[in-house]
């Protein structure tokens, strides 16, 4: 029977320098493994997006497609979470990555036959969510496991901020591939998700989740922990649903194809550095964020700039400048970074290690129905209505959910330090 390796030294500045940190092997491989899979996904998704559009001309294929990867991760949270929070994170998430891997080969080979049916890709997109409904909460309950000791807030920065490269790489090369061929695009994804898979591969542990206790069987009482959780921090309840419907509103990203085509009048390559413009912005943001953190007026910081992102997609709906839009967009995914980073700060915090599968999986749900369910509602609104209506509405809606929260949460308004929002201290 093989010996168990040693756990690699942490270096003892890793707590307080960032490239020693990024030096340290478990933090790196998760790092790798997000950006790789990350990039892949969004280099995928602006490909998807843009080939159905491009085969139906209809803005309600493109809400449909939300739909279709936003319901398996809401049909399956409790059971995502609870499998998390149960079973080994890295085994879970391996497999799970896989299948999205599967999925991106599969869209590559479907597309090599130029298709002129779409319900194929609504098939795949299904079983795509699916998986990625399970790779959620064990990737995301990851950083505190990798992290050395007073390095946590540190590494989940550092872990949003591969997000926001892929955000830019992924969209950005997705315009370029596609208007080589669609298959290119999924080609590629797919190999950056098997790149990922081969990083989550390598990931080691420093510290488990404390074991389920003997008296604490798998049941529904026990998978709806993650939500009574929720339910119990009034503070997570109101910053978390106040993403949920800002961005459900304000889901005008979805309709890029749409505005890119009819509004702006761009090519491929143009419409992949407009998906890419969200990620640029967000990467400011986190530059800015990484110098000037968040530490004071957090509540009043959130609303405001949910406000922000609001306002930014009322320009992006009324201009039909490509270079008005493109800054539209960097504004408002700006905006949404800081709203990210103060939940993403908020929720690992004061969410105990033995339930955060099941609050993570209830969160992904929140942030899948801001973004799938936003583009659905995005999609049957610029049906009905017309994409510049559409884009415009769902704007003026958020500002109407800040105003709205604004003033029945007060507490929410009030925090003021992040210190403030530990449960043990309500």
């Amino acid at each position: 029977m093989s010996t168990p390796r040693p756990l690699p030294e942490a270096p003892s500045d890793a707590a307080t320098s960032t490239r020693a940190l990024v030096k340290f092997a478990p933090v790196r491989n998760l790092l790798g493994y997000s950006a790789a899979v990350n990039a892949g996904v969004l280099l995928q998704a602006t490909a998807l997006g843009k080939q159905i559009y491009d085969i139906t001309g209809r803005e309600l294929d493109i809400g449909l497609l939300g739909l279709a990867e936003f319901l398996p991760a809401a049909l399956l949270v409790l059971v995502t979470g609870s499998v998390a929070d149960r079973f080994n994170r890295r085994i879970v998430a391996s497999l799970a990555v896989a299948g999205e891997f599967a999925c991106s080969v599969a869209l590559a080979i479907y597309a090599m036959s130029e298709p002129t049916a779409v319900w194929p890709l609504f098939v795949i997109a299904v079983l795509f969510g699916a998986s990625r409904a399970f790779a959620a909460p064990s990737t995301r309950s990851m950083p505190p496991m990798v992290a050395p000791d007073g390095a946590v807030p540190r590494t989940i920065a550092l872990y949003s901020a591969t997000w926001t490269g892929a955000a830019i790489a992924g969209p950005a090369m997705s315009g370029v591939l596609y208007a080589i061929d669609p298959s290119v695009a999924y080609w590629s994804a797919s190999l950056l998700m098997l790149f990922g898979l081969w990083r989550l591969s390598r990931i080691r542990f420093l510290r488990q989740p404390e074991p389920p206790a003997p008296g604490d069987k798998v049941s529904l009482h026990s998978a709806l922990e993650g939500l009574r959780f929720i339910r119990r921090t009034p503070i997570l309840l109101a910053a978390i649903s106040l993403d949920l419907f800002a961005v459900l509103f304000g889901g005008a990203v979805a309709l890029l194809p749409a505005i890119a085509e009819d509004r702006l009048g761009v090519g491929d390559v143009a419409y992949g550095w407009l998906r890419a413009a969200p990620g640029i912005g967000a990467a400011l943001m986190a530059i800015l964020l990484a110098s000037r953190p968040v530490t004071r007026r957090v509540g009043r910081t959130l609303l405001v700039v949910v406000g922000i992102f609001g306002a930014a997609t009322v320009l992006l709906g009324v201009t039909t400048s490509y270079l008005v839009a493109f800054l539209a967009l960097v504004v408002l995914s700006g905006a949404d970074m800081i709203s990210v980073y103060i939940r993403g700060t908020l929720v690992p915090l004061v969410t105990p290690d033995d339930k955060r599968g099941r609050v993570m999986a209830v969160e992904n749900v929140f942030i899948g129905a801001s973004n799938e369910l936003g583009a659905f509602e995005s999609g049957v609104a610029a049906q009905a209505f017309g994409t510049q209506m559409a884009v415009v509405g769902g704007g003026v809606a958020t500002l109407g959910v800040v105003a709205v929260y604004s003033f029945f949460f007060p507490s929410l308004r009030r925090i003021n330090t992040f210190e403030e929002l530990d449960p043990a201290r309500e």
